[in-house]
């Protein structure tokens, strides 16, 4: 259920729905949307905001990933602080110590480098490109020399810059 309320929401124009007209889309019961949004928004991945008629609707947006992304990275610190205390408590020279401060040190690397990457994608994705209207934004064909002569295309290039492509021998 959680899924599709999320994806009803992201599939939608405006981006949010009031708790009925998920119920209609969906053609399930208020007390499901209720559920599936409360733990939806325990991860962040939606929003609550009261419209002009102070009915509460549940928002999607595009920095919403990001703060989930990033109260993920703050759970995993959390959790090698945890680790570390753990083997404080154990004797550093155990071998359950070792282990706790080795799961503490893969979840710093872990919760740093997804910090640095939605950091990243948040700058990069962050400008916004314009849409013919009813459409999507621009997707350009990219091509790249190689220095051998040949040719080499992408599949498509969004028009903004700093995203990786795949790219195929022509």
């Amino acid at each position: 259920m959680m899924a599709r309320v999320l994806g009803c929401l992201y599939t939608t124009d405006s981006g949010s729905l009031t708790a009925p007209e998920l119920a209609q889309r969906l053609q399930v019961s208020p007390a499901s949307i209720s559920k599936a949004v409360t733990f939806l928004e325990s991860l962040d991945l939606i929003r609550r905001e009261r419209d002009e008629r102070r009915r509460e609707r549940y928002v999607v947006d595009d920095d919403l990933w990001y703060q989930s992304i990033i109260r993920s990275a703050r759970d995993n610190a959390q959790l090698a602080q945890t680790a570390r205390q753990g083997a404080g408590i154990l004797g550093r020279d155990t071998p359950a110590a070792a282990r706790l401060e080795n799961i503490a040190r893969f979840l710093d690397f872990v919760g740093e480098s997804i910090t640095r990457a939605a950091e990243q994608a948040r700058e990069v994705l962050s400008t916004k490109t314009e849409a013919p209207p009813g459409g999507t934004p621009a997707i350009r064909p990219r091509t790249d020399n190689r220095p051998d002569g040949h040719t080499r295309r992408a599949e498509a290039e969004p028009a903004v810059s700093g995203v990786t492509h795949r790219v195929h021998d022509a």
